[in-house]
């Protein structure tokens, strides 16, 4: 039980928050009407499975620059809390998973299964040589809505990728802002990052960008699949999320970045998942 405990204190379980209800909305989206159990439970597997397995996968190829930057020294891993071999072998088994969940929607979700896996493996080295590292790990949640929507269609459409794009330029945004803690270990060990080569007042800038063009790709996606006033008013309500969350992180004050970057996204989801249920279904 122990073990379990800093498993899943290792992976942040609870921020499964963040990305699930964009792939269910996906889902949703891509018909009238709702999806079956089955497909949503297979799509829940699939999401848990992609996301744990990165998430092992990061801190694997991180360890070392974990256990030498005093923020994150104690994490799971990095302290030794869990050996290196079973998390080796938790990947593999996620991974796995995603296999034989993607194998149970579709032939084409099983096809791009390799492809969401290449781009999980990728993001943990970006921060080694491109400071848009924090966009390319949007990029890498932001394949879920795509997923959830082709686990339904069975086809590979472009509507979709609207909503991945608001996904991968929130997640971008909020990464770089917490980002901003790791300023001086990042220049110091040659990492690339937003906050590394902008500074603070830079990132924090590109953070408001990334979130604008979250709203713009918002916008787009209820003009493209013909939404209505409930879905905008979840928009408006993402609005004044981020807002708040850019007014109470400021430049020379990252005292409220944790709760900023995580404690008030993962409700974002949530948000425009229920909002868009009860336009498509009032």
């Amino acid at each position: 039980m122990t073990k379990l405990s800093e498993f899943l204190n290792m992976v942040d379980f609870g921020h499964t928050l963040f990305g699930l209800p964009f792939a269910y909305l996906g889902a949703f989206l891509a018909l009238p009407g709702l999806p079956t159990a089955r497909q949503l439970v297979w799509i829940t597997v699939a999401m848990i499975s992609a996301r744990t397995a990165a998430l092992c996968l990061n801190r694997l190829i991180d360890r070392r620059l974990d256990r030498a930057n005093p923020r994150t020294s104690n994490w799971v891993l990095a302290s030794g809390r869990l050996s290196v071999s079973r998390v080796w072998i938790l990947v593999f088994v996620f991974f796995v998973l995603l296999f034989y969940a993607a194998a149970q929607l579709n032939p084409l979700c099983l096809k791009l299964a390799p492809l969401a896996v290449i781009v999980l493996w990728l993001y943990s080295y970006t921060k080694r040589f491109t400071w848009w590292c924090h966009l390319i790990l949007g990029i890498a949640i932001g394949i879920g809505p795509v997923g959830g929507w082709m686990a339904i269609t069975g086809s590979f459409d472009w509507e979709p990728f609207l909503l991945g794009w608001a996904v991968a330029f929130w997640i971008g945004g909020f990464d770089t802002m917490y980002a901003c803690q790791d300023i001086e270990f990042d220049r110091a060990n040659h990492l690339y990052s937003i906050p590394a080569r902008f500074g603070e007042k830079g990132a924090l800038v590109f953070s408001a960008a990334f979130h604008f063009f979250t709203l713009v790709f918002l916008i787009l996606n209820g003009i493209v699949l013909k939404l209505g006033c409930w879905y905008y008013s979840g928009v408006m309500i993402v609005l004044l999320v981020l807002i708040y969350e850019h007014w109470i992180v400021r430049p020379g004050d990252l005292s409220r970045v944790n709760l900023a970057s995580f404690k008030i996204n993962r409700y974002v989801g949530l948000i425009v998942f229920i909002m868009t249920l009860l336009d498509i279904f009032h």
